[in-house]
């Protein structure tokens, strides 16, 4: 195909040609993703249902589990569906989608896990003037500019990808639109762009990171200075999540775009795809749910109601 664009569409990578492990992968992926689903759509429900948990720190949890609902959303599905019809093909404006959605979802997650180290540095080194600064409308612009940001640098990487004529192949060897894949696949010299895009990725992730970590120092040296065991406990249960989750989010997203891109179906661009793509958004309700008091007792309380009206349910049907 070297004189061929690939303009109706392309053919991603299947985890197997073998009937049976195509229908392994569809299994294992349908039981991860409604895993997924099931974890993020309980805390969302639980929290929003829970008055006493509307409170910024759970407005923005909620605003990242939409966020890894979205993610895992957008490549899982159509690898399924691939598998469970045993073909490999997706339309051109489908490619178009499936990667400006994820990166749409993966920067606004960046964004927004930067946004909550900003709130627990308030919540702990300016308890006082917690509400004041934190109020409604602020928290609200907050999360808007975190999706925003993700719109945006999804916008310039999709448009800077996606102007490049492909012409080498039309196989992605990936299990979905994935940027550095694409890359590979065009005929022009994509050495600038690559580098180009790459730098304003790591330029992002790093600002993030530093501000992350400048936040942090701050809050365990105000934690230090609390005198009882009681207010470390408290400070320490609302930020270690957090520091799990950007930690998460951050190594996984970082062997996945920071390594080589083979030219041939590799093993390990698979595993590194499926780490940030399946992982960060199945772990991180369940990190939350952990240590979270509050939000353990807003989940037993929900599944609580769940049962009694599915038993009521029966009683009826009966």
């Amino acid at each position: 195909m070297s004189n061929k664009t690939t303009g109706t569409g392309f053919l991603l990578l299947g985890f197997s040609d073998t009937r049976e492990l195509q229908i392994l992968h569809f299994l294992l992926f349908l039981a991860a993703y409604l895993a997924a689903l099931r974890a993020n759509l309980l805390t969302i429900t639980a929290v929003a249902l829970s008055h006493h948990l509307h409170s910024p720190m759970h407005f923005f949890l909620i605003n990242l589990f939409i966020l890894d609902l979205g993610s895992i959303s957008v490549t899982m599905p159509k690898s399924m569906s691939n598998s469970l019809l045993n073909t490999r093909w997706i339309s051109y404006a489908g490619c178009v989608a499936q990667v400006f959605c994820l990166i749409c979802f993966l920067g606004a997650n960046l964004s927004l896990l930067t946004v909550m180290a900003y709130d627990r540095y308030i919540a702990i080194c300016k308890p006082l003037h917690y509400e004041i600064i934190m109020n409604r409308r602020a928290c609200i612009q907050m999360a808007a500019c975190a999706w925003g940001a993700g719109v945006m640098y999804s916008a310039l990487h999709t448009g800077n990808t996606f102007s490049l004529p492909f012409c080498h192949s039309n196989t992605i060897n990936q299990f979905f639109c994935e940027v550095p894949q694409l890359l590979k696949l065009s005929c022009s010299d994509t050495y600038r762009r690559e580098l180009a895009a790459l730098a304003f990725g790591v330029f992002l992730a790093l600002g993030c990171f530093v501000f992350i970590v400048v936040s942090y120092v701050q809050i365990f040296t105000a934690v230090w200075r609390i005198p009882s065991e009681q207010g470390h406990q408290k400070a320490f249960s609302t930020c270690i999540p957090h520091l799990i989750v950007v930690s998460l989010f951050l190594s996984t997203g970082s062997i996945s775009y920071l390594k080589s891109v083979s030219d041939s179906p590799s093993p390990l661009d698979l595993l590194a795809a499926v780490l940030y793509c399946v992982v960060p958004p199945l772990m991180n309700p369940v990190i939350y749910s952990m240590r979270n008091k509050e939000i353990q007792a807003a989940l037993r309380k929900l599944l609580h109601r769940l049962i009694r009206s599915k038993n009521n349910m029966s009683i009826f049907l009966s």
